[in-house]
């Protein structure tokens, strides 16, 4: 009778612990234009008041191996979480996917245009396998006017009512951005990008691989270039656009005058609505497809694939491409 409860006791030894939760850290960075540089984590950017100050909360088994390093780089003060090791697993990834870039002795990454861009160690991100395993989610608060550059490797962006200059330089990353001013710089090799509420001047989002939709965007400047994925924007005012995409659809639903007009696909349909005041010298074209416009169009060039004409007193431009796919250029129903 008395080895029941002892074998009880047995029992409840076995079971696991819970791992103790990570303790939160806080860095300010003085100056008007900073760096931060992370490979793995999510990544939160909010406005904030005074200097520009990031929240940090390590995860992983091997989160106490981080290390933070700062200091002034290339003119800016820099925040940088080093991972000492050449193989990284981050559980906030897909299992079997992985992505590998070169990184700096000094925890720098991504600047395409730095000198150093090609030079650094081999560092492999991956979803399952051997491994340090951590990764460090960062919440960035953003006083208004301050440059702010933020390079993420693997993981996630979001940005909510923001004001400022702010880039984005991530390689496997999705992006919302919500209520952003000033100038919005998103540079993204994997990953969907959704863009709403901006007002600014410039608009900026290069994805090698991932769709673009935006709503409400107002900008002196809006160019999207994607290597593979739709674009798609509703409630755009701006007088420059600039829409290009290797392999996908564009819709764009314009509001304002138009001084300048470029949409280019290799395959896939275009459809761009626009306010019955467009006036533009007009070129579009299309290998294999269909041109639609319900615009009054003087045609001074005509071909089953290539129209030329004039919209009103010709004094905006609008040029249209399509390797492969429809174009249609109509009146906004407003």
């Amino acid at each position: 009778m008395q080895v029941l409860p002892t074998l009880v006791l047995g029992c409840l030894l076995l079971l696991p612990t819970a791992a103790p939760a990570q303790q939160g850290e806080r860095y300010t960075l003085d100056g008007d234009e900073v760096a931060i540089y992370n490979l793995a984590g999510s990544l939160t950017v909010e406005p904030g008041t005074g200097a520009v100050s990031v929240d940090m909360v390590r995860g992983g088994a091997d989160a106490a191996r981080l290390r933070i390093e700062r200091g002034e780089l290339e003119g800016r003060e820099t925040l940088r979480v080093v991972y000492p090791a050449e193989s990284i697993v981050y559980s906030g990834i897909e299992r079997g996917s992985s992505t590998t870039l070169k990184v700096r002795e000094d925890g720098t990454f991504g600047d395409a245009d730095s000198h150093e861009h090609h030079r650094g160690r081999k560092v492999r991100v991956s979803g399952e396998g051997d491994g340090l395993r951590a990764h460090a989610d960062l919440r960035v608060l953003m006083p208004a006017g301050y440059r702010v550059s933020l390079y993420l490797a693997v993981g996630k962006v979001s940005i909510t009512n923001v004001n400022g200059e702010l880039l984005v330089d991530g390689h496997s990353a999705p992006v919302t951005a919500s209520g952003t001013q000033g100038t919005l710089v998103l540079d993204v090799g994997s990953g969907p990008v959704e863009v709403s509420g901006f007002s600014g001047g410039e608009l900026s989002i290069d994805t090698g691989s991932g769709g673009v939709t935006g709503s409400e965007l107002r900008a002196s400047e809006i160019r999207i270039d994607t290597g593979s994925g739709d674009i798609e924007l509703t409630a755009v005012t701006s007088p420059v656009l600039i829409l290009e995409t290797g392999s996908g659809r564009v819709g764009a639903d314009l509001r304002g005058p138009v001084r300048e007009l470029a949409v280019e696909t290799g395959s896939g349909d275009i459809s761009v609505r626009a306010p019955a005041s467009l006036a533009a010298e007009v070129e579009i074209e299309t290998a294999s497809g269909g041109i639609e416009t319900d615009f009054p169009l003087q045609v001074t060039r005509h071909s089953r694939d290539h129209v030329v004409g004039q919209i009103g007193n010709g004094t905006g431009r609008v040029a249209i491409e399509a390797g492969s796919g429809d174009v249609r250029l109509l009146k906004s129903p407003n």
